[in-house]
């Protein structure tokens, strides 16, 4: 009799977990469907784990690279996710020719540089290498930020530099003409000056080609928005860019162009996807630009410095809540790759503080700890979702997630199948909505909405006192600010509430194993990297299927694993 009673208590209490499984499963408001017999591409490059390796800002060691993160961390991310990908690096002229007095160590300095570049080069990845400041006593004044004074003399130490890392050692590196040149913090010329710089350094690179019979890219001007230039500029008028300038300039002086860089600071993953004036994305208008001024307009486009950013040196997204940027970052790489894109490099490797130029920021995928003698880093929970991006396979399945927040990356691996599901809420996402589509409008409607903005009454239309319908706006503005309300909606909702994503796998012919590894609110950044969840994936039918909890800003890597693979 107490057998029978435990059997039926047992048999109960299974009804009840099958049911509510099953409630749970129905419930779920959102389906991840992948045919694992559909036609797949290479995974592409802007998928990689890719970084710029700047970092701390200053080293107690003087000959190592002063702007380039610590040792240790890259030996970390060497042995854990490695540099087949593409990487950058500020080859710093100014800090070289400051050790001129002392050869022996200057030399070393220039070793630890050319060091790293080959580690890149030696592991198949590339290395853009940023060409950044003058010489000491070359600029037209005292100041690192400075064009050259004698754009000859220029020529010739790129001209050195260059034949070192690429002709002599055949190192892989792009090289990029300066960093920021259209903001005062980093150049202190005129776009005229920074066009001159890029022209004998283009004067260089064909030298040596003609010399050596090899290409040896050339790019730039890895500006801080695509649209900017050394005067300011908005979306409004993109014609103005210095990218535009750069294009129009190596067409008329017939100079090297081989790839096109800038900058995107923001939290919004879609940043990339605004529309201009003329009804195309910036990839779409820079290709055009490329195409009218007989340039090769298959030029690979990159974002070479990124990052999650609300216009702050120091975030709390970025530290103590760094899930947040982790979920941030797959969820730009594939509005990205969407938009266009052909590379990205996530600024930055460590975090800056405690260098003389009083530069603090909390970007890196390490923090580290100034006040220790020695070496204090550690990593964020950011590197885990860069370990989350090597595991991707080497093919890319379709994916058909239409959703404003959650987004998933499929890919197939040498053993299996490897998927990211992120799920990011842009706490921007209202203004960011708008700024992506104001260029949709006319003048006119841009001035509405610009006078909404500064009167107040977004924040009653948002709020729902002001219906949409009730403004005599036309019909695409009304069509925007019904748009906007709903995002603004949704946003609000899903900041506090978790969503089920059912995740099928179809055509599946034989036994996997099954692991989770998660990034969300409750995790801790550590060096080991493990999955939360394992077990055997039930496969029936040729279908695997499992029901995951998307909590705002999480990350999950899902993988299966053939079991004929596994000892």
């Amino acid at each position: 009799m107490r057998k029978a009673a435990i059997f039926i208590s047992f048999y109960l209490g299974f009804c009840i977990l099958g049911f509510a499984f099953n409630s749970y499963a129905e419930n779920a408001d959102l389906e991840l469907a992948i045919d694992t017999a559909a036609e797949t591409i290479p995974l592409p490059n802007v998928f990689r784990p890719n970084v710029d390796l700047s970092g701390r800002g200053f080293n107690r060691e003087m000959v190592w690279p002063q702007t380039i993160a610590d040792r240790r961390v890259l030996e970390s991310w060497q042995k854990e996710i490695g540099f087949g990908g593409i990487y950058r690096l500020q080859y710093n002229l100014w800090e070289i020719s400051q050790l001129s007095k002392n050869k022996d160590l200057q030399n070393k300095l220039i070793n630890n540089y050319e060091q790293i570049i080959k580690t890149v080069s030696d592991a198949g990845g590339i290395v853009i290498v940023n060409l950044f400041g003058t010489s000491v006593g070359t600029g037209r004044v005292l100041d690192i930020r400075s064009p050259p004074r004698d754009l000859r003399q220029y020529k010739a130490k790129i001209k050195e530099i260059i034949r070192n890392l690429s002709c002599k050692n055949k190192y892989n590196v792009w090289y990029e003409i300066w960093n920021s040149p259209d903001s005062d913090d980093f150049f202190i010329g005129k776009w005229q000056e920074y066009l001159n710089v890029y022209r004998f350094a283009g004067e260089a690179v064909k030298d040596l080609e003609r010399e050596y019979k090899m290409q040896i890219p050339l790019g730039g001007p890895s500006v801080s928005w695509w649209f900017q230039n050394t005067e300011g500029n908005t979306i409004i008028t993109p014609e103005n860019s210095l990218i535009y300038e750069l294009i129009r300039w190596a067409y008329h002086y017939r100079m090297p162009l081989d790839f096109i860089s800038w900058h995107s600071y923001s939290s919004d993953p879609r940043t990339e996807k605004a529309t201009t004036i003329y009804g195309k994305t910036a990839s779409s208008l820079i290709r055009n630009w490329l195409t009218y001024f007989r340039q090769d307009n298959r030029i690979p486009l990159i974002v070479d410095e990124w990052n999650y950013d609300r216009s702050s040196n120091m975030l709390p997204e970025r530290d103590g809540k760094s899930y947040i940027t982790a979920s941030f970052i797959p969820s730009h790489i594939r509005n990205m790759y969407e938009a266009g894109i052909d590379y990205q490099l996530y600024f930055c490797l460590e975090d800056f503080q405690g260098n003389k130029e009083g530069v603090v920021r909390n970007v890196g995928v390490f923090s580290f700890d100034s006040d220790y003698s020695e070496y204090k880093g550690s990593p964020k929970n950011i590197y885990n979702v860069f370990k989350m991006l090597s595991s991707l396979g080497k093919t890319k399945y379709p994916v058909k997630l239409e959703d404003e927040f959650a987004g998933a990356i499929a890919t197939g691996t040498d053993d299996g199948y490897a998927i990211i599901i992120y799920n990011y809420i842009d706490p921007d996402s209202v203004d960011n909505y708008l700024a992506r589509n104001i260029c949709s409008l006319n003048s006119t409607g841009r001035k509405i909405l610009l006078n909404f903005i500064r009167s107040g009454r977004m924040k009653k239309i948002l709020s729902h006192e002001i219906p949409v319908s009730s403004l005599g706006v036309n019909k695409k503005l009304r069509a925007l600010l019904s748009s906007v309300v709903e995002v603004n909606d949704k946003a609000k909702k899903y900041l506090e509430t978790s969503r089920i994503i059912k995740l099928s796998l179809k055509n599946l012919k034989e036994e996997y194993l099954y692991a989770r590894y998660t990034i969300d609110a409750s995790s801790n950044a550590v060096l080991e990297f493990k999955p939360q969840e394992e077990k055997d994936a039930f496969i029936a039918s040729g279908v695997f299927e499992e029901n995951l909890e998307l909590t705002p800003y999480s990350v999950h890597l899902v993988l299966l694993k053939k079991k004929n693979n596994n000892p």
